[in-house]
């Protein structure tokens, strides 16, 4: 009987572990840089604590199931609740602001698509307690820095930057009422994906007869690509009767986010685009997502503020601003850019030998190396002195050291450059062939 891996998860061989590894070694690398502490959290978390942010519907889309323990339980889709609950759990004893990031597998019961599967990694970055501006620029230069560390540049991807808290002010200029908004998002959220005969009929239940003026007051906002543009759109709009919406103090809070990324020399990577909305109902301020930056494809991360996401799922007020980035997406995107590593299987050292008490001396100096570090190929089957040569040279290894009788008579051994065919004569002691080694290198 032949076993396959399930629709939506993969396998990792050697080669796909490599790229996935370097995947998690460049995320680490780029969250330690801003002095982000590491954590984690079960792959299995309570149902309801899902159902509680994102409400009953989010069951369709899981991987959920009643334990023996007749608990109602989810492989978790997403780290947010889990962070929301730990951070919630020490909400007292946390020193602000708190500096948090994970790299872990989130499932998801969906049909696998390109750019989408049923289980993947995701890079998650979050400062909580911290309601100043200063931390949303910190995320945003994190993940940008983030992909930079694969290489892309401002040419290879875009931040497009907008704001849930103008648009709830937009919003209600138009007349919508508190209760009516997460409707009214979520409609501008999916907006571009519909036809504009499909946008008015949705749009009608909450603008009636003042649809059509809504849409294409949109469709100039949508135009606006940088903050003084963003400005100017806000004071072009009429007064309304009844209507007092101040927009000013709210694009200077955009206007010093601005700034911020600008002091870090990532403005080439930032554009203003109100087309990002970011449906989900618990963002409160500034919204973000990367994407190629022709546009193509779907988004390589997200994020943006949430401020009452941790109060609503434990109890305990606390700021957060955050974004995650999944390796499926990002993946596909290194491999349109060339920018996936070769991989490389091959020690660092072989050592090599002609015979038994030879053998003995070579294993020993072995794992002295091993210990120190160096990935060291050593036969654990009798080969013979040419062929271990060739299998040296078939792996790509970089240097040898052989152990002959006559060398070993004068407590010496050779080192071996491949690359350069250089051979050297070096004491067999541990200090001395360490030295040698890190001189090649």
């Amino acid at each position: 009987m032949n076993f396959e891996t399930l629709p939506g998860f993969r396998s990792f061989l050697p080669d796909k572990c490599f790229i996935r590894n370097y995947i998690f070694d460049s995320w680490r690398s780029s969250a330690q840089s801003y002095n982000f502490q590491e954590y984690d959290a079960p792959t299995l978390e309570p149902l309801e604590l899902y159902k509680e942010k994102s409400g009953d519907e989010i069951v369709n889309q899981l991987f959920n199931f009643t334990d023996r323990g007749d608990r109602e339980v989810a492989l978790r889709p997403e780290m947010t609740p889990s962070l929301a609950r730990l951070v919630g759990e020490k909400a007292n004893s946390l020193k602000r602001p708190v500096k948090w990031f994970s790299v872990g597998e989130q499932f998801r019961y969906e049909r696998p698509q390109k750019g989408r599967l049923r289980s993947f990694y995701q890079f998650n970055v979050d400062i909580l307690g911290e309601a100043g501006v200063g931390a949303d620029a910190e995320l945003i230069a994190c993940l940008i820095d983030s992909l930079c560390a694969f290489g892309l540049d401002s040419k290879d991807f875009k931040v497009r930057l907008s704001d849930r808290e103008l648009w709830v002010r937009f919003l209600k200029y138009w007349g919508i009422q508190d209760a009516a908004l997460p409707s009214v998002l979520s409609i501008m959220d999916r907006i571009e994906k519909m036809d504009e005969e499909t946008a008015l009929e949705q749009l009608k239940e909450h603008f009636l007869a003042g649809t059509e003026a809504f849409v294409q007051s949109v469709k100039a906002l949508f135009k606006v690509k940088t903050v003084s543009e963003l400005k100017a759109f806000f004071i072009s709009l009429p007064e309304k009767e009844g209507q007092v919406v101040d927009f000013s103090n709210r694009i200077e809070e955009l206007g010093v986010l601005f700034s911020t990324l600008q002091a870090m020399g990532l403005e080439d990577y930032i554009a203003v685009d109100f087309k990002i909305v970011r449906g989900l109902a618990y963002y409160t301020g500034f919204v973000f997502e990367a994407f190629e930056a022709t546009g193509k494809g779907r988004a390589l991360a997200g994020g943006g503020r949430y401020d009452n996401l941790i109060e609503k799922l434990s109890g305990n007020s606390m700021e957060a601003v955050g974004f995650a980035m999944g390796d499926v997406t990002l993946l596909d995107l290194l491999k349109d850019k060339a920018k996936v590593p070769e991989y490389k299987p091959s020690a660092d050292i072989a050592f090599i030998f002609s015979g038994e008490s030879e053998a003995a001396c070579a294993l020993e100096d072995a794992h002295g190396l091993r210990r120190e570090g160096y990935r060291v190929e050593y036969p654990i089957k009798k080969m013979a002195f040419s062929k271990q040569f060739k299998d040296a040279g078939q792996k790509g290894i970089r240097f040898a050291f052989i152990y002959g009788s006559e060398e070993l008579s004068e407590k010496k051994v050779k080192l071996k450059d491949f690359k350069s065919g250089e051979e050297i004569l070096i004491e067999r002691t541990h200090a001395v062939m360490l030295k040698a080694i890190k001189g090649l290198l």
